[in-house]
């Protein structure tokens, strides 16, 4: 249903990771090789976080990238949104903005209220999700409203 690209993968592994090491300036070597993680992309996806001002960025033989804002600050959502843009459920949600509203079938769909929904859900659940909450491997946010799955009905008994 969500699935997160390589390159968000990457880029939350390195951020956490910074937030893991509590302000100290890590090398996109050091990220690289800790995790296995091709050195070229991880440099591009860094240049991504810094310019949405998630992670900064410090030259020269010490240099290397620490968190922009301390990680009880930083979203789920916001690292998501700086490499992805917020994620999409279905493909009518993925039409680029020109194309909205063109699709025959929104004004009778019976998925497109449901997958809105459960989009939102999920995007609200990202947005509380802090960095410091990934890092300290606890329950990542409290919910709103605890899920809960309640069996369907029972069948009815048929004669045979």
């Amino acid at each position: 249903m969500l699935q997160l690209t390589k390159r968000t993968e990457y880029g939350l592994i390195a951020i956490v990771h910074m937030a893991d090491r509590q302000g100290a300036v890590v090398s996109v070597r050091e990220i690289s090789e800790h995790y296995s993680v091709p050195r070229r992309l991880l440099a591009e996806v860094l240049k991504d976080l810094c310019r949405s001002n998630l992670v900064e960025s410090q030259r020269g033989a010490t240099g290397g990238y620490q968190l922009a804002r301390p990680a009880v600050s930083i979203t789920l959502g916001e690292i998501v949104t700086a490499l992805e843009g917020p994620p999409s459920v279905s493909s009518c949600e993925a039409l680029a903005p020109a194309k909205h509203g063109e699709c025959d079938l929104e004004p009778r769909c019976p998925i497109r209220s449901p997958l809105h929904r459960i989009r939102e859900g999920i995007w609200a659940l990202m947005e509380r999700t802090t960095l410091s909450s990934l890092v300290q491997h606890g329950p990542l946010v409290a919910l709103e409203r605890p899920l809960v799955f309640l069996p369907g009905p029972a069948p009815s008994a048929q004669p045979s």
